[in-house]
C-alpha cells in the first residue's frame, strides 16, 4: 500500500500562487495515474488535475485549466500541483490520490490511495 503525504497548503491572497507537493512512500508511483482532488465545506470532493502513468500528458477540470499545472518527479516519487492566479473559490482541502493503472481518470471512486489533505485558503 502506498502512503501519500501532502504539503504546501496555506493562506494566500487572491491572485497569488501556491505549490502543493505529494510525497509517496511504500512503492513507486511512476506508473500510477496520479491526481489532485479538492473538497470545500459542504461540497462533494471534486477532481482538479491528473497525470497518467508514464506522464503521458496531463488533464484538468475546466475550473482550473490554464491556472494550475500538475507534474511529477519520478526520482523523488513526488507529484506537484502549481496553482497560479488563485481565486477565493479555490479554497478547499486538497487531496492527492493514486490509482494503480496508467490510464487517466477523474472519478473519486477509481482512486484507491489518498493522502490526509492540505488546506488551501484564498482570501479576497
Amino acid at each position: 500500500q502506498v502512503q501519500l503525504v501532502e504539503s504546501g497548503g496555506g493562506l494566500v491572497q487572491a491572485g497569488g500562487s501556491l505549490r502543493l507537493s505529494c510525497a509517496a512512500s511504500g512503492r513507486t508511483v511512476s506508473r500510477d495515474n496520479m491526481a489532485w482532488f479538492r473538497q470545500a465545506p459542504g461540497k462533494e470532493r471534486e477532481f482538479v488535475a491528473g497525470i497518467p502513468g508514464g506522464s503521458a500528458g496531463t488533464y484538468y477540470s475546466d475550473s482550473v485549466k490554464g491556472r494550475f499545472t500538475i507534474s511529477r518527479d519520478n526520482a523523488k516519487n513526488t507529484v506537484y500541483l502549481q496553482m497560479n492566479s488563485l481565486k477565493p473559490e479555490d479554497t478547499a482541502v486538497y487531496y492527492c490520490a493514486a490509482r494503480r493503472s496508467p490510464f487517466a481518470s477523474h472519478e473519486v471512486t477509481d482512486f484507491g490511495s489518498w493522502g490526509q489533505g492540505t488546506q488551501v485558503t484564498v482570501s479576497s
